[in-house]
């Protein structure tokens, strides 16, 4: 009876383990594609890389990254959908794949919370308001002032439609009451190229995108679009210091196809928690104004929802189409 009692507890204990805790026998055995649904150079792209990196060096195979940029990101995260649901074709997500789209779009290819399996929210990363340096203000205030006098002929360039960028002009559009043009690039390079060669006046970027560039002088920074200063650049104020209520935070994560074994995804996720925890990686992303973030793939999905209904509710007042 002792035995029996041991042995039935013994299954209790095991039974009763998360997740995170199996190990996934024979995964991966094969190469693994991490698809950036942007081009090379943005937030997406420098993070997917570094997981490749790390993924290989654990895992002893090959990851391929590849860039399938368009249509706001959604072609690249169509095409991750539509894939096998074994583990090996992820995709790094973002608010605008895998929140905003879903509202901003008329009809979406694929359903951002049906279709995948959410892996892992990776990094929070506030967002910068540049302008080209010939654009004659220092300050949110005198910007809105200088927009008031020429409406229709400023322009805010932004990564692609349903981008934090492009949420983030909108927004400012919306709360200061001016006239801006909105011109999408097909992701934050071109976008950042032609502001700097001052084809356009402004955009909302990133801070590892841009900050670099700022502190240099190519561009000028104005504010940063978090709801309060950001310790990489305190001198910089918040846009809510001037627009109470402004606050755009972008992110990304890595989702799998919907089907996805469970002890994959936990894998995954235990893989990329351990990756993001690595001093290089904590010091990179510190001076570059991003923040990781420690979650399980159930809390990523919570999150992901609670984002969905956000901008739902902005992208409505703001009236923002874009097809």
């Amino acid at each position: 009876m002792r035995t029996l009692l041991t042995g039935v507890c013994l299954f209790i204990a095991f039974a009763a383990l998360p997740a995170a805790a199996v190990d996934a026998p024979g995964y991966p055995n094969k190469p693994i594609r991490i698809i950036v649904p942007f081009p090379a150079g943005g937030i997406a792209d420098v993070m997917s890389r570094v997981f490749g990196q790390k993924f290989t060096e654990a895992w002893n195979q090959p990851v391929v990254v590849e860039n399938r940029p368009g249509a706001g990101g959604n072609i690249g995260a169509d095409l991750v959908a539509k894939s096998p649901p074994d583990g090996y074709t992820l995709v790094m997500g973002s608010i605008g794949t895998h929140s905003v789209n879903v509202s901003l779009f008329s009809k979406l290819p694929f359903d951002p919370v049906k279709d995948f399996a959410p892996v892992a929210l990776v990094i929070e990363a506030d967002g910068l308001l540049v302008l080209h340096p010939s654009v004659p203000v220092k300050t949110v205030k005198e910007l809105m002032a200088l927009a008031r006098t020429r409406p229709g002929q400023l322009a805010y360039a932004s990564a692609g439609n349903g981008t934090a960028g492009h949420l983030a002009g909108e927004l400012f559009k919306s709360l200061a009451k001016i006239d801006l043009v909105h011109v999408p690039y097909k992701g934050n390079v071109p976008a950042i190229t032609d502001l700097v060669g001052g084809q356009t006046s402004m955009l909302f970027a990133t801070m590892p995108t841009v900050l670099p560039l700022a502190k240099a002088g190519k561009l000028r920074a104005l504010a940063v679009t978090g709801a309060k200063r950001n310790p990489a650049a305190p001198e910089l104020p918040a846009m809510a210091e001037t627009l109470p209520g402004f606050e755009v935070t972008n992110w990304v994560g890595i989702f799998a196809p919907a089907g996805t074994p469970a002890d994959i995804v936990a894998k995954l996720n235990a893989e990329i928690m351990r990756i993001m925890r690595l001093p290089e990686v904590q010091s990179r992303l510190a001076n570059e104004g991003a923040n990781s973030v420690s979650n399980t793939p159930a809390e990523f999905a919570a999150f992901q929802k609670r984002e969905i209904a956000k901008w739902a509710k902005v992208i409505k007042a703001s009236g923002v189409r874009v097809d």
